[in-house]
């Protein structure tokens, strides 16, 4: 059965979620204090994720770690050419963060503890997927 097959994932955003929410950094309070620069908490955060992601990344290519299916795992060359794509977007979705004081995955973690209004930016986001997925092949790359 499918169900049971993804029940991992499940499993694993259910506490990613919760170290979300316990972390504090899906509080709009903490998020504000990050743009305001009065707390370090939210920059020693993402740091630590950093780090980790580092760290996961070097056993990945050292180990060469394959995924679920036994592919190996490749990480393609940023096309450094490319960097007014990457300051646009990156600037678009910081802008969106500072507005809604939530980057897309604390959106689902803060729906799932009662913050309701969480719905119309999960709504739009999916909106603008899909639009993407759209527009795609006319936007330019």
């Amino acid at each position: 059965m499918k169900f049971f097959e993804y029940l991992k994932y499940l499993l694993i955003g259910l506490a990613f979620g919760f170290v979300l929410i316990k972390s504090e950094v899906v509080s709009w309070f903490r998020i504000q204090e990050m743009f305001r620069f009065d707390s370090i908490h939210m920059y020693g955060i993402i740091g630590l994720a950093v780090v980790v992601g580092i760290i996961s990344v070097q056993i990945i290519k050292r180990k060469n770690i394959k995924d679920n299916k036994g592919n190996p795992i490749t990480i393609p060359p940023k096309d450094a050419s490319q960097w007014k794509r990457y300051i646009i977007g990156g600037s678009i979705f910081g802008l969106g963060w500072a507005l809604l004081g939530a980057c897309p995955g604390p959106m689902f973690a803060l729906l799932g503890s009662g913050i309701t209004v969480m719905v119309v930016p999960i709504l739009s986001a999916i909106a603008g997927t899909y639009a993407y997925g759209l527009l795609r092949d006319s936007l330019p790359h």
